[in-house]
């Protein structure tokens, strides 16, 4: 076994399942022509954000893009800010692409990669200024659980990829999940709610509601927003590559 095969071990429980799904033919075709303009290939290696955009600029990154939907109108909203998502699904990737190239978008960026194995491998220390994740798959059945990615090794992951005062910004309309979630990460003793009134806050103007969460709402699921920042000078503990 390399040296390199023991600094990282393998990961065999994900958060997600990977799944093929239809792929359209104009998203196929920005997935071989807008790739290059738009993408981050998978790889190893640290990246170098102010290289990637040519600034340097507030980063955000979304974990589990899904459409890009909120990615695409956070990124036009907000241009002196730079974003990258995460996703590993095709289709997904294309629909995203397509928007960036009618938008005319050069403030965003894409990672077809596991989120954690980015975030551990490729993410260097307090290089985030905002983390978020909405709704990630909440693996209702009790056998499953173990695949939610909030985990505390995951929640102390994001701590040391934020910058100190740096936000995390999670939504989910799975009751017992975001139950989770708060029980999680009322433990790490490196986050703090960002609201005085505690972590569940109203939604924010700037996330836009998803045909995801609007599907949940008519299923007369309750939507959660919560809302964490990182400790000023709290000490991370613990070692690269952990498992979440």
């Amino acid at each position: 076994m390399s040296s390199d095969e023991n600094a990282r071990p393998c990961r065999t429980i994900r958060s997600f399942v990977q799944r093929a799904g239809r792929i359209t033919r104009a998203q196929q075709r920005a997935l071989e022509e807008l790739w290059p303009r738009y993408g981050i290939d998978a790889g190893d290696g640290l990246l170098d954000f102010a290289a990637i955009f040519g600034r340097r600029a507030p980063l955000v990154m979304e974990v589990g893009m899904g459409d890009g939907e909120t990615l695409l109108e956070l990124a036009g909203q907000n241009p002196g800010t730079d974003f990258v998502g995460i996703e590993v699904h095709r289709p997904g990737l294309g629909h995203c692409l397509l928007g960036l190239e009618a938008r005319g978008l050069a403030n965003a960026r894409l990672v077809a990669q596991d989120a954690v194995e980015v975030l551990q491998w490729r993410v260097p220390d307090t290089a985030i200024d905002e983390l978020l994740l909405y709704f990630p798959d909440p693996w209702p059945k009790k056998r499953h659980h173990k695949r939610r990615i909030v985990q505390p090794s995951f929640v102390e992951l994001i701590a040391r990829r934020l910058k100190p005062g740096g936000v995390f910004r999670i939504a989910t309309d799975w009751a017992p999940y975001a139950q989770h979630m708060l029980e999680v990460l009322a433990g790490c003793t490196l986050f703090t709610p960002a609201a005085e009134a505690g972590p569940r806050v109203a939604r924010p103007v700037a996330r836009p509601v998803t045909k995801f969460e609007q599907r949940g709402e008519r299923l007369g699921h309750e939507v959660f927003d919560l809302e964490y920042r990182t400790r000023c000078g709290a000490v991370v503990t613990g070692s690269e590559g952990s498992d979440p």
